[in-house]
């Protein structure tokens, strides 16, 4: 049972989902089985969230680089992404949960961009948890994305130089409006980053654990938990 004082517990949690493929392998089953598992672990840390009232959960669900994968597993992904939308909108709906993607939205098959859509208006009114989505998701095509439209408008003579600060940048982001990660969670002990929120985690606390993140349970995000709250965070102050 979590016993943390709420002011020590994140606002917003980060997850890089790691470990798929290789939870399928260790079992002997094809890769799609540790995708169809993985997905099963996005309800448990959203009903975590929930539970523990952590407001903001955002998941790394397919970065910009995975469209270089086999065709075979791109297209098993994206049938994933689409059964977990059409299956899991009745139970957003029911548990208060807010949908939101970032990323390169339009590079999805048709009909899964126009589920996506759908699915974020129809949740567009709940309060209870915000989940985040990142798909067709690189954090250096998204900042690169947000200097060209800045570079326009200065270009336009709509906006000055010296108006381009650190917040007004954050507001061309995909992300803008949201808060940034207090906690990022990569899962299966791979220690990096891998193109996954690098303007909005400048100052977030990093947590690896070696956990497969179809294995990914409430036990270790209240070992993640844990680990954060005895952090002590200065922000680059002392």
């Amino acid at each position: 049972m979590l016993t943390i004082p709420k002011e020590k517990l994140p606002i917003h949690i980060a997850c890089i989902m790691d470990g798929n493929g290789r939870w399928a392998n260790s079992r002997h089953l094809p890769r799609q089985a540790g995708h169809r598992a993985g997905a099963d672990t996005v309800e448990r840390c959203a009903d975590f969230c929930m539970t523990h009232n952590i407001p903001w959960l955002t998941l790394y669900a397919f970065s910009s680089e995975n469209w270089n994968r086999p065709k075979t597993e791109v297209h098993a992904l994206m049938l994933l992404l689409h059964e977990f939308l059409k299956k899991r909108l009745h139970q957003m709906m029911e548990k208060g949960v807010r949908l939101h993607a970032i990323g390169a939205l339009s590079r999805l098959p048709a009909r899964t961009r126009k589920l996506l859509q759908d699915s974020l208006e129809a949740t567009s009114g709940n309060t209870r948890l915000n989940l985040v989505l990142a798909i067709s998701y690189g954090s250096r095509g998204e900042i690169a994305s947000a200097a060209r439209k800045i570079a326009e408008k200065v270009s336009r003579g709509e906006l000055q130089p010296d108006a381009v600060t650190e917040d007004l940048f954050g507001e061309y982001l995909d992300t803008a409006g949201m808060p940034e990660p207090d906690l990022l969670i990569r899962t299966s002990g791979e220690m990096r980053v891998s193109n996954f929120l690098l303007w909005q985690i400048s100052y977030a606390e990093i947590y690896v654990t070696d956990t497969l993140w179809p294995d990914f349970g409430d036990r270790d995000m209240e070992a993640a938990l844990l680990d954060y709250s005895r952090r002590k965070r200065r922000f680059g102050a002392l």
